[in-house]
């Protein structure tokens, strides 16, 4: 520490009071409504290319047709990028019935875990962390823009009309969120398979924050 700089000083750079602010986001996802959170080194979120790349068509119908959505990200690349100036990430999950997931419910459900991440990220920065970025499931065009003719942020205006809430899909980054959850120390015990008739399980959706 420079010998100017008192130690009431030195809480203030971000990076000496990181441990703190990240038991701060933890327990502000939770009170959202994550059943899950925990602040990880981000070089243990997994990326890989061939995942970014189930995003093109015929296999998303979604390509193109956001901002956040590919070819308008940097993708698996400008992750790992990302990854050098955040030194943790912030992993979220919220469990619902597997019946909801594989339902109409579901565009709710993906909608809250974007309104989520987009709020703990809006803490991260407001905490010092103004370069934080977060990260959700699925695309928002059909989650918060599916009766717009077509992204408006992709228009001449180039406004989000929804920039408090969508954020970019993960899928899109090549992020594998069943080796994330591994990754986190949560065994992958609850399917991600649709329900047969008449069973009662749980599923879950992810959603992180680079914090830096």
């Amino acid at each position: 520490m420079d010998q100017t700089q008192t130690p009431q000083d030195s809480t203030k750079n971000p990076a000496a009071r990181l441990p703190q602010t990240l038991q701060t986001l933890e327990a502000r996802a939770r009170q959202l409504g994550a059943s899950r959170a925990i602040a990880i080194p981000s070089a243990q979120v997994p990326v890989q290319d061939r995942l970014a790349e189930l995003c093109l068509p015929p296999k998303c119908p979604n390509y193109g047709k956001a901002a956040s959505c590919p070819p308008h990200v940097s993708g698996p690349a400008g992750f790992r990028s990302m990854v050098e100036s955040h030194p943790y990430a912030l992993v979220v999950r919220v469990e619902h019935p597997a019946k909801v997931l594989f339902s109409m419910e579901a565009l709710g459900a993906a909608q809250g875990m974007h309104t989520l991440v987009a709020d703990v990220e809006q803490a991260a920065k407001q905490l010092g962390y103004t370069a934080s970025k977060g990260f959700a499931s699925g695309s928002c065009k059909p989650l918060f823009c599916a009766e717009e003719d077509g992204c408006q942020e992709l228009r001449e205006t180039g406004t989000c009309l929804h920039p408090d809430e969508a954020r970019p899909s993960m899928s899109g980054f090549g992020i594998d969120v069943s080796v994330l959850m591994q990754n986190c120390g949560w065994s992958d015990d609850i399917s991600l398979q649709p329900p047969k008739e008449g069973e009662e399980r749980m599923s879950w959706l992810a959603g992180l924050v680079l914090v830096g």
